[in-house]
């Protein structure tokens, strides 16, 4: 995961989630979890549901604060940020893809790809739309830059989602069912898309998913079953 001994991009050690804690009803969904995500690795999350993934990944994603263990992000030790620290960091070093992909109607592909540097700076930059435009050209969209999302396919709106979260050029990319609301063709070209952009500026990514086929392309496999990693599959 980590050659020649580089520290790990993501450290989690004997991370735990409770929920209601000291209520009747307290739930502790994640158990002691250890973990690591090495620089420009593209691994997959996957468990059934229930199972702890949506926890492990808000915590991940810094929208959620573990109730104990430690995670360390980039060398920094996450749960002694204050909440404008976490911003920060979210903004600056994490890109999210979700399942549907949370286009603003009324931006076209471009004006949507440059939020997270409109919500990070309060204004774009000209060297923010080119980036943008640049991103969507590789992503095979240059000639729908300017079109709204109500006029694109599911899977090209998924390519802006994916444009967007590289904006800012993080260090990590947190994609929850990036395909799981896509055919099986458009599924296919936007996981390709993942893997090749993987491959060309070695950003990190974690690909939640439910399907096996998908997860097989991946670098490597976590399991997690009832809030624990599960021990790699022979």
């Amino acid at each position: 995961m980590n050659a020649g001994g580089t520290a790990p991009l993501v450290e989690l050690r004997g991370l735990r989630k409770t929920y209601n804690a000291g209520l009747p009803n307290e739930t502790e969904v994640l158990h002691g979890i250890d973990l690591e995500i090495g620089r420009a690795e593209f691994a997959a999350l996957i468990g059934p549901s229930g199972s702890g993934k949506s926890t492990l990944l808000n915590i991940l994603g810094l929208l959620e604060r573990p109730s104990g263990g430690s995670y360390r992000l980039d060398g920094r030790p996450v749960q002694d940020l204050d909440d404008d620290a976490l911003t920060h960091l979210r903004r600056h070093a994490l890109g999210f893809v979700f399942q549907f992909h949370h286009l603003l109607p009324a931006f076209d592909a471009l004006e949507n790809v440059t939020l997270p540097a409109l919500a990070r700076d309060g204004r774009v930059r000209r060297a923010v739309r080119e980036r943008a435009a640049a991103l969507l050209a590789e992503v095979g969209l240059a000639a729908a830059m300017h079109k709204r999302p109500g006029e694109l396919s599911g899977g090209m709106q998924q390519r802006v989602a994916i444009a967007r979260a590289l904006i800012l050029e993080p260090a990590l990319v947190l994609a929850d069912e990036p395909t799981g609301n896509l055919d099986t063709a458009s599924s296919d070209e936007v996981f390709a898309l993942l893997r090749r952009i993987h491959g060309e500026v070695g950003t990190s990514f974690l690909v939640v998913t439910h399907d096996p086929r998908l997860a097989a392309r991946c670098d490597r496999i976590v399991e997690l079953v009832d809030g624990r990693i599960a021990p790699p599959r022979r």
